[in-house]
């Protein structure tokens, strides 16, 4: 599976709009972890990883920022600043975060539980399990 960008549900009402995620309906995974990024200093980034196992959603729920992924052959580039709008991203996809406006929230649903094991932190270690 590529990443890809998904439209999520918006109900557009003048008190205020809505939208909202599902397991097994909007996302392909069972959500076991749910975190957010946010007030992140100006020029900094996060990620810088990939994830053995764990699949995720990325929204831009306040703000903006830019998603950069690469699955080792083809980069991808999201620049997420409308809360109804995810990425998915499959596990062994390296994952870069950068260029967070003031105030931005980036939220993250995740398939698996916290595991510091999931972790690939290194490119180069990265490129060689992709070709497993």
């Amino acid at each position: 599976m590529d990443p890809s960008l998904i439209d999520l549900p918006k109900f557009l009402d003048l008190r205020g709009n809505l939208s909202f995620i599902e397991e097994d309906t909007h996302i392909p995974f069972k959500i076991k972890r749910v975190y957010w990024i946010y007030d992140v200093p100006g020029g900094e980034h996060r990620g810088g990883h990939a994830f053995r196992e764990t699949e995720e959603l990325i929204v831009a729920l306040s703000g903006s920022f830019d998603l950069r992924l690469h699955d080792g052959k083809t980069a991808y580039n999201f620049s997420l600043n409308r809360s109804y709008y995810g990425v998915l991203v499959p596990r062994m996809v390296w994952r870069m975060i950068d260029n967070f406006s003031t105030n931005s929230l980036a939220l993250i649903i995740a398939s698996t539980d916290y595991s510091e094991t999931d972790y690939i932190r290194d490119f180069e270690e990265f490129k060689q399990n992709r070709k497993i």
